[in-house]
């Protein structure tokens, strides 16, 4: 608890870049996972290859050798980044090949006939997926893509690697400056929790509210038949 209060401003500084690069990367990987996803469904085969490449490739790498090629090796040919955003940049990398599949997945599960059924109204493929696919698509997804946010909450921790300044590395140097390890650990461990279940638990009202609303929306339909 004394460590708690004394090295409150030190770790409040952390969890603000914590929660910072985590919402950016969230923002970002959610974006561009869809993205991608859209490549890997689509029809033409370069865009489709080159959605696969993006996913296999960054699935299948390490996090911290993203972000250390962002903070060591980009600097050698370009402007040097700092550790916040060289950090951010690869969980944001990192995170979006999963999403990527995750809604994927869940575009693949919706049923064609909705698709047709859009087109044959008059829509436009971009408009189709845009207001009828992707919209079930996510509510179909909802509990891996709050797994996904949760693990990217966690692996903002990466930003330690690259003087990120977040809440790990801060307890890494009150680790250092106390000799108390377990302590420290102890600490940060409670503070990322403190992001991590409210997330969660978002998550699961989110997805509890609208399976609920498919429920009445269904349970009207069958009763105005």
């Amino acid at each position: 608890m004394s460590m708690f209060i004394h090295f409150w401003p030190q770790l409040l500084e952390g969890l603000k870049i914590t929660l910072g690069s985590s919402l950016i990367a969230l923002v970002g990987s959610l974006i561009l996972g869809t993205l991608f996803a859209l490549l890997e469904i689509s029809h033409n085969r370069v865009l489709h290859l080159i959605g696969r490449i993006y996913v296999e490739f960054f699935r299948n790498i390490p996090l911290l050798i993203i972000a250390l090629f962002f903070y060591v090796i980009v600097p050698l040919f370009a402007a040097k980044l700092s550790g916040f955003t060289a950090g951010t940049l690869a969980l944001t990398i990192y995170t979006s090949s999963f999403i990527a599949e995750t809604v994927r997945a869940g575009i693949q599960s919706v049923d064609p006939g909705q698709m047709e059924a859009a087109r044959a109204n008059g829509m436009t493929y971009i408009q189709a997926m845009r207001y009828i696919v992707l919209p079930q698509a996510v509510k179909l997804v909802i509990p891996p893509l709050g797994n996904q946010f949760v693990n990217l909450v966690k692996n903002s921790s990466v930003l330690a690697f690259v003087a990120g300044f977040d809440l790990m590395y801060e307890g890494n140097l009150i680790a250092a400056q106390t000799f108390d390890t377990f302590g420290a650990y102890i600490v940060v461990g409670v503070f990322y929790l403190i992001l991590t279940l409210p997330l969660s638990y978002f998550m699961q009202y989110l997805e509890k509210k609208w399976n609920a609303g498919s429920g009445e929306r269904e349970a009207s339909a069958l009763a105005n038949e």
